[in-house]
């Protein structure tokens, strides 16, 4: 592992023309990501070009980012969920899941859990709360007569979907980044069973946790305690589910628990993850097997966020290369010591998405520069990139924080700017606080150590 360290004067002629043309430039991005006038990828392009112009980034190292391992591993996930999504299994799920809510309380955590395990089946926040719009809708219908739980259901959903994505590798374009961008500068970025040991426990906690905020800021007492009944049969009629489990479910099932148990056991086969993916992929599209056609998959894959992605990776080489990422580390994040930088790193991540609403945006800002930090002060990169990325995924604040908030946002039933102010109040401090537990005390029993 390389061991990065910062300047000793943090003069700008210490960088070098190639590491002070890199600040420019990723300033000049930055700015454009923080602006809602132009698209994410076209800024991630755009200076992505601009370097390449300028001389501080090589050509074929930015064409070479499209064909990297991440990249074909995120177009393989989303044709096996779009594969995965065509027999109904997700809402077969959820169904019975919520099926079982003897109250609101129940209701609440029980959507929750299916929520969390969609993680396991879509890659993708937006792709997951559309996937789920129809199920709130049912509910929202079935229980018309009490609008303060239906409110609740409305922020309860996508508030779990944008926090149980850290889940798994693939829960995020922004995942991908941050493994990416630490394999470009230290040699090693995470796997798909690491981050499910590290992502799981956290997105569990963290999901429920945000349950009990949303019933305690939205409903009552009476309400939390009152009987409740969910009509199972109805919700599978109203979402076109039929009673008993179809083969293409079943082969579903077993398709991505293959795929999934492979992708957790890579170091004792050896495998490459985005090449299981890649074979899930074309099982889920063949003609006798699979159930959907490979065009109709591809054409719901998102390419836009596989060139941003691809751009940002070529940025953080670069920044790390040109020395310009030890540079601004050691001039402008705090903290001098493990407990110090751990909780400045935090509580940026937390507010980074007032700023720069794109997730994937924000780790490509953060990630270069918390791996030199982290050398700085003796902290192992690996555990605060992972922290960084656990509480960048707060994005409550605004409707236009996150393209989850801001669908729900739009229906008739839904929350107001107010109520997402209400939940962002609490939900931020306390989320930022279980960051900082889990890094301190979770992640090391399980292999991820802060030093």
């Amino acid at each position: 592992m390389a061991v990065l360290t910062a300047p000793e004067d943090g003069g700008a002629d210490q960088l070098g023309r190639s590491g002070l043309i890199t600040i420019l430039v990723f300033a000049a991005a930055v700015a454009g990501w923080m602006s809602n006038r132009l698209d994410d990828t076209f800024v991630a392009l755009s200076a992505a070009a601009v370097l390449v112009v300028l001389g501080a980034l090589d050509a074929e190292e930015l064409f070479e980012s499209l064909g990297a391992d991440q990249i074909w591993l995120l177009v393989a996930a989303f044709v096996l969920a779009a594969g995965i999504n065509r027999t109904g299994l997700p809402a077969r799920l959820a169904i019975a899941l919520v099926g079982r809510a003897r109250s609101a309380r129940g209701l609440v955590h029980l959507i929750t859990a299916s929520l969390v395990i969609t993680a396991l089946l879509v890659p993708s926040t937006s792709g997951r709360a559309a996937l789920v719009l129809p199920i709130f809708l049912a509910l929202a219908d079935a229980f018309a007569h009490r609008p303060r739980l239906v409110r609740a259901l409305a922020v309860l959903f996508p508030t779990v979907v944008l926090l149980s994505a850290i889940a798994t590798l693939v829960g995020a374009g922004a995942h991908l980044i941050t493994s990416q961008v630490l394999d470009s500068t230290i040699g090693a970025g995470i796997g798909f069973g690491q981050w499910l040991l590290w992502g799981l426990p956290f997105a569990v906690v963290s999901s429920h946790l945000a349950a009990e905020l949303v019933l305690l800021l939205f409903t009552g007492r009476a309400e939390r305690r009152a009987r409740l009944r969910v009509d199972a049969a109805a919700l599978r009629e109203q979402l076109d589910v039929p009673p008993q489990m179809r083969r293409a479910e079943i082969r579903a099932i077993g398709l991505l628990g293959t795929v999934v148990l492979l992708w957790s056991t890579e170091p004792l086969h050896g495998l490459s993850p985005a090449l299981i993916a890649l074979a899930g992929a074309l099982l889920i599209a063949s003609p006798r097997f699979g159930t959907v056609r490979i065009g109709a998959a591809i054409s719901e894959i998102p390419w836009s966020l596989l060139l941003f992605m691809a751009a940002t990776t070529a940025l953080g080489a670069v920044l790390t290369e040109s020395g310009a990422a030890g540079w601004v580390a050691a001039n402008a994040l705090v903290g001098d010591s493990t407990g110090a930088m751990l909780i400045a790193v935090v509580a940026l991540s937390v507010a980074a998405h007032l700023l720069v609403q794109s997730r994937s945006a924000r780790s490509a800002v953060l990630i270069p520069l918390i791996v030199p930090a982290a050398f700085a002060v003796g902290m192992n990169p690996v555990a605060l990139a992972f922290a960084s990325t656990a509480a960048a995924g707060f994005c409550h604040t605004l409707p236009s924080s996150a393209k989850p908030v801001a669908m729900f946002a739009r229906l008739d039933h839904a929350y107001t700017p107010r109520d997402l102010l209400k939940l962002s109040a609490l939900l931020g401090p306390a989320l930022g606080a279980l960051v900082v537990l889990f890094a301190l005390f979770v992640w090391p029993a399980l292999g991820l150590p802060l030093t």
